[in-house]
């Protein structure tokens, strides 16, 4: 993923890296409410299909001025609590590659690196969830 200005908690990340298994790159930014919202799902998705093959990559789009300061984006990782690897993408070089829009934004890659679903807000995060178990074949219980 080039074109992240700076990367916390690791990174850089490529998409070599990525293969394998399946992505999820989740597209957020600190002045976003909703984006705050679904950090603590995005976590659990973290805790719970990283052990199945599942590597995350949070980007950061700013939204406007305000949002390009990096260290409010790092005390954001950190409030959040999140472990993953985020771009900081303040130049939108990564957004505009994605032809990305919104904040959240859920894109998930299966292992060859194919794209299997895209979620925009806050209110598919079921929908997300249902994806990722597809992608990473894991069985779900009968209703």
């Amino acid at each position: 993923m080039e074109g992240a200005t700076e990367w916390l908690n690791g990174g850089p990340v490529n998409r070599e890296q990525l293969l394998g298994g399946a992505a999820l790159v989740h597209f957020w930014a600190v002045s976003c409410g909703s984006c705050s919202e679904v950090m603590p799902t995005v976590n659990e998705w973290r805790e719970k299909y990283s052990p199945m093959g599942l590597k995350i990559v949070g980007v950061h789009m700013p939204r406007s001025v305000a949002d390009t300061d990096v260290e409010l984006v790092s005390e954001a990782v950190e409030e959040y609590g999140l472990k993953h690897p985020i771009a900081v993408d303040n130049q939108h070089k990564i957004t505009d590659a994605f032809e990305n829009k919104y904040v959240p934004s859920f894109y998930i890659f299966d292992g060859e690196g194919h794209l299997r679903h895209y979620q925009a807000g806050d209110r598919g995060l079921k929908m997300v969830e249902a994806a990722l178990e597809r992608v990473l074949g894991v069985a779900r219980p009968e209703k």
